[in-house]
C-alpha cells in the first residue's frame, strides 16, 4: 500500500515561494551610468585628499583637536543618555539583523535572492575595504592620544576611518540600492544620509572618535555603494546557482519509490533440513563406470560384529586364543 510522504517545512516554504509573483518588472538594477562614475570618482578624490590632509598634518588635524579639547559630551550632558542610544544604528550586528529582516521579507515575497545577497557582498566590501585601511594607517583615537596636535598615525589604533559611520552608510543605503520605485529611493536615500551623518556626529560627541574619521567614514560606505553595480553580475550567478540546487534538491525529494521488479527479488535459500524426502542423484558421464567412495574397500562388506579379530604383524601383544567372535556360543569349559 503507498502512503503520502508528509511535507516537510522546506517543502512549505518552496510551495510558498512558488505562489508568490517573480521580481516586479518596474523594479530596476542600479547600473554603472555616466552620473555614477562621475560620483564614484568624486568620492574617491575626496577620500584621498582625506587621507593626505591627515598624512600631512594639515588643518584637518589642528580641527580635531580643536573639537576635541570643546569636550561635546560636557558642553550638552543632557544628550549623553539619547545618544548613546543613537550611535546603535552604526553598530553592525544590531543594524545588520534589522536590514537583513526586511529584506528577508522581501525575498520571500519577490521570489529572489537578489536582495539578501546584494547585503552580503555589501558587507563583506565593508570588511575588507574598511579594515584594510584601519589596521594599514593604525590611527589612535582621540582618548589614546600621546602628542598635542599630531596625527597619531601608525602607532597601532583602529579607528581611521570611522567604522560606525562607514556602516550606517552601507546598512542603511543598500535600502535605497534596492529600491522598487525612484521615489522610494530617493526618500530611502535622504533617510540614509540624515541616519549616517547623525551616527557620525555621535561618536564625535562621545569622543570616540577625530572628526576627520567621520568625513573619511562617510566617503568608505559612498564608495562601496557607488561600485556596488559592478558586482550585479556575481549577485546574479549566486542567486541562480542557489535556485539551481534548490530545485535539483526539489526534484529528488519529488521521485517516487521504484517498485523491484520480478528479475530483482532475491533467491530464497532453504535449508538442508526444510527439504526432506528430495534425493540429489549425482550424474555419472557414460564414459565413466561409478567408482566406490574411497572410505570403503572392495569387495564384499560385512559388519563389525562378524570380523573375525586379527593381530597385526610385529604386535607385541600375545594373541587370545579364548577369544571368540561376536555372534558366536563359546565352547564349555571342562
Amino acid at each position: 500500500m503507498r502512503t503520502e510522504r508528509s511535507h516537510t517545512r522546506l517543502d512549505r516554504v518552496f510551495a510558498r515561494l512558488d505562489r508568490e509573483p517573480e521580481r516586479p518588472a518596474h523594479v530596476g538594477m542600479p547600473r554603472m551610468s555616466r552620473h555614477r562614475m562621475v560620483l564614484l570618482g568624486a568620492t574617491l578624490a575626496f577620500y584621498g585628499a582625506i587621507v593626505w590632509a591627515v598624512v600631512v598634518t594639515s588643518w584637518l588635524v589642528r580641527l580635531d583637536w580643536q573639537v576635541m579639547f570643546f569636550r561635546p559630551y560636557q558642553q550638552w550632558p543632557e544628550l549623553h543618555a539619547f545618544v548613546d542610544y543613537y550611535v546603535v544604528l552604526g553598530q553592525r550586528g544590531p543594524t545588520a539583523v534589522m536590514v537583513a529582516a526586511w529584506l528577508g521579507w522581501r525575498s520571500w515575497r519577490q521570489h529572489t535572492l537578489r536582495p539578501l545577497l546584494a547585503l552580503g557582498v555589501s558587507l563583506l566590501l565593508l570588511n575588507i575595504t574598511v579594515g584594510a585601511a584601519k589596521y594599514g594607517m593604525g590611527r589612535l583615537g582621540p582618548h589614546y592620544a600621546t602628542e598635542i596636535g599630531s596625527n597619531e598615525m601608525w602607532l597601532g589604533g583602529d579607528i581611521f576611518p570611522s567604522g560606525h559611520t562607514a556602516n550606517a552608510v552601507v546598512t542603511w543605503g543598500i535600502l535605497a540600492y534596492l529600491a522598487s520605485t525612484p521615489r522610494a529611493r530617493r526618500w530611502l536615500s535622504a533617510l540614509s544620509a540624515v541616519t549616517s551623518l547623525g551616527v557620525g556626529m555621535s561618536t564625535v560627541y562621545i569622543g570616540t572618535h577625530w572628526l576627520s574619521d567621520v568625513l573619511l567614514g562617510w566617503a568608505a560606505g559612498l564608495l562601496i555603494l557607488l561600485a556596488l553595480p559592478w558586482f550585479e553580475p556575481v549577485i546574479s550567478w549566486a542567486e541562480a546557482r542557489v535556485f539551481a540546487v534548490r530545485d535539483r534538491l526539489r526534484d529528488r525529494r519529488r521521485t517516487p519509490a521504484r517498485v523491484p521488479s520480478p528479475a530483482d527479488r532475491p533467491v530464497v535459500l532453504r535449508p538442508l533440513a526444510e527439504r526432506a524426502g528430495t534425493t540429489a542423484h549425482e550424474t555419472v558421464p557414460a564414459g565413466r563406470t561409478g567408482r566406490s567412495p574411497v572410505y570403503l574397500a572392495p569387495g564384499p562388506h560385512t559388519s563389525r560384529a562378524e570380523r573375525s579379530p586379527v593381530t597385526p604383524a610385529g604386535s607385541r601383544r600375545p594373541q587370545h586364543t579364548e577369544r571368540h567372535p561376536r555372534g558366536t556360543t563359546p565352547a564349555p569349559r571342562p
